[in-house]
């Protein structure tokens, strides 16, 4: 089992910036991939961006050239550096840990360990 924490959300305004961490335990942090997704209220959760085992990194198009996602497996924390924040960010941002050995994976049913998710607000 992983259990995993998201922290760091908060309200900022439009073009801002905002870096949540994703701190995971139970397993050996550095032998799963991480992803975050975020789900705004309607809609289904989304894919924002993903770091495999070996630190190679997939972002959604919505979200590529703003935001940055990494690990340090020391800590045992994943991050997701925001910046240039729109309003069309605002959602729970949930961080997500998969098993598997696939190192692209943007659909949410592969992913094992899930957070409570954080929200993150971004005002006009």
């Amino acid at each position: 089992q992983v259990h995993v924490v998201e922290s760091g959300g908060g309200l900022v305004q439009a073009g801002g910036s905002l870096r949540l961490s994703c701190a995971a335990s139970g397993r050996t942090f550095s032998n799963y991939a991480l992803g975050w997704f975020r789900q705004a209220p309607g809609k289904e959760r989304e894919f924002v961006a993903r770091v495999a085992r070996g630190g190679t990194t997939d972002y959604a198009d919505s979200v590529l050239g703003r935001f940055t996602i990494s690990r340090d497996n020391a800590k045992n924390t994943a991050y997701l550096q925001m910046n240039s924040l729109k309003p069309e960010d605002t959602a729970v941002y949930y961080c997500a840990v998969d098993l598997s050995t696939r190192w692209i994976v943007r659909e949410p049913g592969p992913y094992n360990y899930w957070g409570q998710g954080t929200q993150v607000t971004v005002s006009s």
